[in-house]
């Protein structure tokens, strides 16, 4: 008797789209951040309001595209556009067959540097706040969803959410300084 194997076929294509929602998972993280960025008011972030040269990409599908690959341990716009041809969860936020390139990543982060600070802080307290961030240092940010525990105990002071937020200023500007250093590097 022999061995049954499922037949793997790579030389027909697929006859209709796939459609990526159905690949990532309703936990994860990237539901979280589309969503959390669709909520902020992203109005500051520089753009062409000329209208003059190449079409432009939408300023929140960038800022989801950075915090995302940011929160996942990417920080190198090359290492990111190379995550918008391969990556399904990168792929879903760019829209599918949306690939900015490194310049233009770069060039975004580079421009809005000091809104895109605020709006990550914003984007990391959000999900402080939803309990998908396990932990205040390190952007440690996780799909796990927990009940909310409004004891005395578990209440933060103004005092300590200044410093929270202190803190998570701290630590993006270190990520972004990273993104730099990476991008810098040949």
């Amino acid at each position: 008797m022999s061995a049954r194997f499922v037949m793997v076929d790579r030389d027909t294509p697929m006859i209709l789209p796939p459609d990526l929602r159905e690949w990532i998972p309703e936990n994860s993280m990237v539901h979280f951040v589309i969503e959390a960025v669709e909520m902020l008011d992203i109005q500051n972030f520089s753009v062409n309001h000329r209208g003059t040269g190449d079409l432009q990409y939408q300023p929140g599908m960038m800022l989801a595209l950075l915090v995302y690959s940011y929160a996942t341990g990417r920080f190198s716009s090359r290492v990111i556009e190379h995550a918008t041809w391969y990556d399904v969860a990168i792929r879903y936020i760019c829209g599918g067959d949306t690939h900015p390139d490194h310049d233009t990543i770069c060039a975004f982060r580079t421009r809005n540097r000091e809104v895109f600070k605020e709006a990550f802080v914003k984007v990391l307290m959000l999900a402080q706040e939803l309990s998908y961030l396990k932990q205040i240092g390190g952007v440690a940010i996780d799909g796990t969803k927990i009940k909310a525990n409004a004891s005395r105990h578990a209440a933060v002071s103004y005092k300590r959410a200044g410093e929270m937020i202190q803190q998570l200023e701290l630590e993006i500007e270190q990520l972004t300084r990273k993104a730099e250093q990476a991008d810098s590097s040949p």
